[in-house]
């Protein structure tokens, strides 16, 4: 490793890898039964913070610029779709249910990232028939684009209450 960014120690790591689980269970979700391999991963996030300032998937290449690898920051934004239909997320992370049953083998995830020059790209808001229809609300509505959480307020929340998620990791929905 670099030596202008310091190896981890063991109680940042076990840190780390302590509150992922909690929140990955008050959440709903499960992290690899794989010890080691989460700890692994743990370590490579607290690189990833202590080079670039955030949490970016240690298994994807980092742009070094938080608001092009807002998508890549854990959790990432492709993690719930990869879990449901690969059984992980890109890192294997977080699991399924069944895989930390024993009733789906791990496999390869594809990466669902799209290429740079797509990703500047505006994303699509929400349809047309919820924007342009009669629907007058007396506050935004933001969604979260790591879990989906939606809420309905001025601002997006600090945190979202469901994944995490920091308040630029929101979009307005309506």
């Amino acid at each position: 490793m670099n030596d202008d960014y310091p190896e981890p120690s063991g109680e940042e790591i076990e840190g780390l890898h302590a509150r992922l689980s909690r929140e990955a269970q008050r959440g709903g979700y499960n992290l690899n039964p794989d010890a080691d391999f989460t700890r692994g991963l743990a370590k490579g996030l607290l690189v990833n913070d202590k080079r670039y300032g955030y949490m970016a998937c240690p298994c994807r290449l980092a742009a070094d610029d938080r608001e092009e690898d807002l998508d890549i920051i854990c959790p990432c934004y492709y993690r719930d779709a990869d879990v449901v239909e690969f059984g992980a997320c890109y890192c294997a992370l977080y699991v399924s249910k069944d895989v930390l049953d024993g009733k789906r083998e791990l496999a390869a995830v594809p990466e669902r990232r799209p290429p740079l020059e797509d990703r500047s790209k505006p994303r699509p808001q929400a349809s047309s028939a919820a924007s342009a229809g009669p629907l007058q609300l007396s506050v935004p509505v933001w969604r979260c684009l790591v879990c989906g959480y939606l809420c309905g307020r001025d601002e997006p929340p600090e945190v979202c209450p469901i994944c995490k998620a920091g308040k630029e990791r929101f979009e307005r929905f309506i």
